[in-house]
């Protein structure tokens, strides 16, 4: 009971920060669809090509969490493991300024492809302005994500999740300002529609990276560390250490979330409506992933402590309480989707054409709650652990040799359209939970015997 305080304690803020930057998508696909199904649609296919870049970068900087909450849970046997967590971080900011830049980059000749995957010309150009808006704000999303895991992996996730929630605050009046035009009398911003959403979502990141750097700069209890005091030149052995553990962590979060995003890609011949419900099904399940995906960053952050301690039963108990935590959470989910699935629907689109087909895709999600949450929960205790090689490739063959080629079978060649593909999410989704639970127990008993040797 003690641990499952603790992992609470830790995970509530989590949930809140992962909830309002969830809700970023949530108010950009619920103030785009108010304009047109087309502006919806442009905007779920841009962010089809931008969140797999988004979580990749994220998850390559999520190595940061893992080193810094070892060196923190150190402490006990290692004077000097304090003073690391400066040097890493400032490394894995080197590391931010590159992925930021080169997002940017991506995102802006991203458009060359649109012909590739045979997207609708009609869309094309809201597509292509809403990805150029939001590359700009690539290098912010870095450099906040870097100081992010900082500050959570020393167990104060509180001002991430207060500053996230003033960045939601803004979004709608910033969402409004570009989508429908505003007059500022010494600028005019021009009616863009959807694709506006892009230039807003720029904008609100950079002010919430110059809000958390001002406070890690002032509040006391990060004087200890003292990350932004002073300049480092790149250690590229220790930047070399962030990206091969951070690489793996990045690309298999890249592996899953991209199977989702090119979903709307897959689904764009059949037409707006059939992307508009899989956009609807895919944002309202989004915010539900948040509950597992905030216990799983929580699970890494206790995990990679006890690591640092080298406390082999203590990372066992872990395991349980967060797969128990885990499996109530998804059953508490799977009940309000089966309650108010279609409630949900007619928050996102007046259409009832797509209401209609995106209650029946959350039936789907619902099917998926409990393996999306074992498989989640498994890879951030495996993460803790700094094991992430072995996670890569168990999430490249469940969602693209499993899942990706039976939910283009099932949707183009026997015409299930968008329920097919989404039976091949379910499907791919259970075949990561059932290896990752695998792995993990292999993994925990080579670090007890580590230990047990090393002690």
């Amino acid at each position: 009971m003690s641990e499952a305080r603790t992992l609470l304690a830790l995970m509530l803020p989590i949930l809140l920060t992962q909830v309002a930057q969830a809700a970023f998508g949530l108010v950009d696909t619920i103030m785009a669809g108010r304009v047109s199904p087309a502006d919806l649609a442009a905007v779920a296919l841009g962010v089809g090509f931008w969140l797999p870049l988004l979580l990749l970068i994220g998850g390559i900087l999520q190595a940061t969490t893992a080193l810094v909450a070892q060196a923190y849970g150190a402490q006990i046997h290692d004077d000097h493991a304090i003073k690391r967590i400066p040097l890493i971080t400032r490394q894995a900011l080197w590391l931010a300024l590159v992925l930021g830049l080169s997002g940017m980059l991506l995102l802006q000749l991203s458009p060359h492809l649109f012909t590739l995957v045979e997207m609708p010309l009609p869309l094309q150009e809201k597509t292509r302005l809403f990805l150029y808006g939001i590359s700009f704000g690539m290098p912010a999303i870095a450099f906040y994500t870097t100081l992010r895991c900082y500050t959570e992996a020393l167990g104060r996730p509180r001002p991430v999740t207060i500053i996230s929630i003033m960045g939601l605050i803004l979004t709608v009046p910033m969402n409004y300002m570009f989508i429908y035009g505003f007059d500022l009398g010494i600028v005019t911003i021009p009616a863009l529609g959807g694709a506006g959403c892009g230039f807003a979502t720029a904008i609100i990141q950079w002010l919430m990276l110059i809000a958390l750097m001002i406070y890690l700069s002032i509040a006391e209890p990060y004087h200890a560390t003292r990350i932004l005091s002073h300049f480092n030149r790149p250690d590229w052995v220790l930047i070399r250490r962030i990206v091969v553990l951070g690489f793996p962590i990045g690309i298999a979060i890249f592996f899953e979330v991209s199977l989702f995003s090119v979903a709307a890609i897959v689904l764009s011949p059949f037409g707006e409506t059939v992307i508009a419900a899989h956009q609807v099904a895919l944002s309202a399940t989004s915010q539900l992933f948040m509950i597992p995906l905030s216990l799983a960053t929580a699970v890494t952050i206790r995990m990679g402590q006890f690591y640092g301690q080298k406390d082999a039963a203590a990372m066992r108990r872990l395991r349980r309480v967060g797969l128990i935590l885990g499996s109530s959470f998804a059953l508490l989910s799977m009940s309000f989707i089966a309650i108010f699935r279609h409630e949900i629907t007619a928050i996102y689109s007046r259409d009832l054409h797509v209401q209609a087909l995106a209650a029946t895709l959350l039936l789907f999600a619902m099917a998926y709650q409990l393996v999306d949450s074992w498989q989640v929960t498994s890879a951030g205790c495996l993460r803790g652990m700094q094991d992430t090689n072995i996670t890569m490739w168990i999430t490249f063959f469940a969602y693209w040799v499993v899942a990706f080629p039976v939910g283009i079978l099932l949707a183009r060649h026997f015409n299930y359209g968008a329920q097919g593909f989404w039976f091949g999410l379910l499907l791919g989704l259970a075949v990561a939970a059932t290896l990752l639970l695998l792995r993990l127990r292999v993994q925990e008993r080579r670090i007890a015997i580590k230990f047990k040797v090393s002690n």
